[in-house]
């Protein structure tokens, strides 16, 4: 028996000075031709360990329950819409004549902003164009309002922990730094050109990946608490981190907290692995059937597994039971009323240059001729829609007989006045809406 020291790549250099190598080989694409492998032992999965992140990769405020995508197109809806409502009263203005005005650009922009955030407006449109518009805003409203309540209620309770990184595509996109065993089976698969992780090797030619030899394991843990991410194989990283919560429980840490390491859900590559055999050696036909049966009984499996515990180590969500909401999840809600505080302050500024610097050149116009000029162009126009003012009701009376101010009609007491356009209008006066009208 000879015990080689290296790496992957000497070792099967060397299988022609021994009889077999007895060892967990990964069959790798570039040594297929240097040696015999025996039957697959088992499927070798290398993992990415990464220090848990504080909050999920999904979000944890007020914006989780959409992604980007859906607020830009929201954002993008609310600053649009109210334009086409101005432009399109406009249009039909002029195409067909009537008494109603096109809305200006403000109240239209303000009607969309006031029915975002569920509130009411003092707009009144007598138009079918008009009121399609409105009716199709606020049905966007309240279809959008409906999913994001439901999402955000969703995520609160039932939301799952997920990570920034869980694939090798993740590493290269985001340019993560992550570190493997040197000489292992990763830094060959990545170098290797006929291999699908091959793509890795420009992480390794910047500097954003590299492969160091750390013994015991335990040195690679500074590493990955600093914010990189380890690639080892499974077994390996799950002894790392058991070892580690057993450390921290010896030590008294608290539950919550011992948990510092987590694998991603997705293996980083998967390789089957056997013994290594000479090319032409006969070993394999005598090796072969004894191995078929150790895989049957468990043994192998068994071995791997038994200082492990039957649970999962530190899985990826922990299950936590507090629901309670902290700043990160709220945060968004402070930075709407920052926002909001420094844009009411940049208009006061503005209304101040406006009126103080600009107004002041402007020469002023004769305020009489102006209203003449008001009056002889438009005839003032009464909506009569709304409730009667309330110095209409406590004007001195035009009739002479005051009890003609007061009328019997069906059993109740109604109060009788003319308004604007000389009609006569009746206002209840015993019944519990007639409060409003005080």
């Amino acid at each position: 028996m000879v015990f080689f020291r290296g790496g992957l790549h000497l070792h099967l250099r060397r299988v022609h000075k021994v009889d077999m190598i007895a060892a967990f080989i990964p069959r790798l694409v570039r040594f297929r031709k240097l040696v015999t492998f025996s039957r697959d032992l088992d499927e070798g999965v290398w993992m990415m360990m990464l220090r848990r992140p504080k909050e999920s990769a999904a979000g944890s405020g007020l914006l989780a329950p959409f992604n980007n995508f859906v607020w830009y197109v929201t954002l993008a809806s609310v600053l649009c819409y109210g334009p086409c409502i101005c432009f399109l009263t406009h249009v039909r203005s002029k195409l067909i004549k009537n008494e109603e005005r096109p809305l200006r650009l403000s109240p239209s922009f303000w009607f969309v902003y006031s029915a975002f955030i569920k509130q009411s407006t003092n707009l009144a449109p007598e138009a079918n164009t008009t009121r399609v518009l409105f009716a199709t805003w606020w049905l966007f409203i309240i279809l959008l309002s409906a999913f994001y309540t439901a999402n955000l209620t969703a995520f609160l309770t039932l939301s799952k922990f997920t990570l920034d990184i869980e694939t090798p595509e993740d590493l290269y996109k985001k340019n993560y730094r992550w570190v493997s065993v040197e000489g292992g089976s990763v830094q060959y698969t990545v170098k290797t050109q006929d291999e699908d992780l091959y793509y890795l090797n420009k992480m390794v030619t910047s500097g954003r990946a590299e492969f160091r030899t750390l013994s015991p394991d335990q040195e690679y843990l500074p590493i990955v608490k600093a914010g990189a991410v380890l690639v080892k194989e499974m077994i390996s990283l799950e002894h790392l981190m058991y070892g580690d919560y057993l450390t921290k429980t010896r030590e008294g840490v608290e539950e919550a907290k011992r948990c510092t390491y987590v694998v991603a859900p997705k293996p980083f590559m998967k390789k089957p692995r056997a013994f290594v055999y000479p090319v032409g050696s006969k070993l394999k036909s005598l090796f072969d059937p004894t191995l078929a049966y150790i895989l049957q009984s468990g043994i192998i499996d068994y071995l791997e597994h038994k200082d492990l515990p039957s649970t999962t180590i530190c899985p990826l969500d922990l299950q936590s039971k507090d629901r309670q909401l902290t700043n990160s999840h709220l945060m968004m809600t402070y930075y709407i009323m920052c926002v909001g505080l420094a844009s009411g302050l940049a208009v006061f500024v503005v209304e101040i240059l406006v009126k103080r610097y600009i107004n002041i050149k402007i020469k002023p116009i004769d305020k009489v001729k102006l209203k003449k000029f008001k009056r002889s162009k438009r005839s003032p126009r009464y909506d009569d829609s709304g409730p009667p003012p309330y110095e209409s009701l406590f004007v001195k009376p035009k009739f002479k007989d005051s009890e003609k101010r007061w009328k019997m009609i069906n059993g109740r007491e109604y109060y009788v006045y003319e308004d604007a356009r000389g009609g006569t209008r009746l206002v209840p006066v015993r019944t519990p809406s007639a409060f409003l009208y005080r």
